[in-house]
C-alpha cells in the first residue's frame, strides 16, 4: 500500500486530484475520475494538498475497534485549506483542548505496527502544537 501522503515536507501534505473539467479537489485520489462529472484519465491530475484545516466536528472514543490503537482517542473531522473534508485521527488522546473551528495541521506519529515495526502515521493537531 502506497502511502497518502508526502512527507518531504512539514506539515506533510496529503496526496489527492484535481479534476480538470469541474476543478473539484478530492482527497483520497479515486482512480476511476472525478466523482462530480465523471471526468477521468488524463482529465484527473494528483495534485499535493496543504496539511492545514480547520475542526469542524470532534469524538473521543474510549471504545478501541482495533487492538492496535489504544484508548482515548480523538477522531476529527476537517476541512482543509483545499476543499475537501477529511476524518482523521488527532494527535491528542482527548479533546479537551479542542475547539470547533481550531487551526490543524498534518503531523507524522511514530508507533509500533502489531508487527512490532515502528511506522510512522498521519494525524493531526491543533496548529503550533508541539
Amino acid at each position: 500500500m502506497h502511502k497518502l501522503y508526502d512527507d518531504e515536507e512539514m506539515p506533510p501534505r496529503l496526496k489527492g486530484q484535481r479534476c480538470g473539467s469541474c476543478d473539484r479537489v478530492a482527497f483520497p485520489p479515486n482512480p476511476y475520475g472525478c466523482e462530480t462529472c465523471g471526468a477521468f484519465g488524463a482529465q484527473v491530475e494528483e495534485q499535493l494538498l496543504a496539511g492545514k484545516g480547520r475542526l469542524l466536528a470532534f469524538v473521543t472514543t474510549h471504545h478501541a475497534n482495533q487492538r492496535d490503537i489504544s484508548v482515548p482517542y480523538t477522531i476529527a473531522s476537517i476541512a482543509l485549506e483545499d476543499g475537501p473534508v477529511v476524518r482523521a485521527l488527532m494527535n491528542t488522546p482527548t479533546d479537551s483542548a479542542l475547539k470547533v473551528n481550531d487551526a490543524v495541521e498534518s503531523v507524522l506519529v511514530g508507533r509500533q505496527a502489531p508487527t512490532g515495526d515502528a511506522v510512522d502515521e498521519l494525524r493531526f493537531r491543533v496548529s503550533g502544537a508541539d
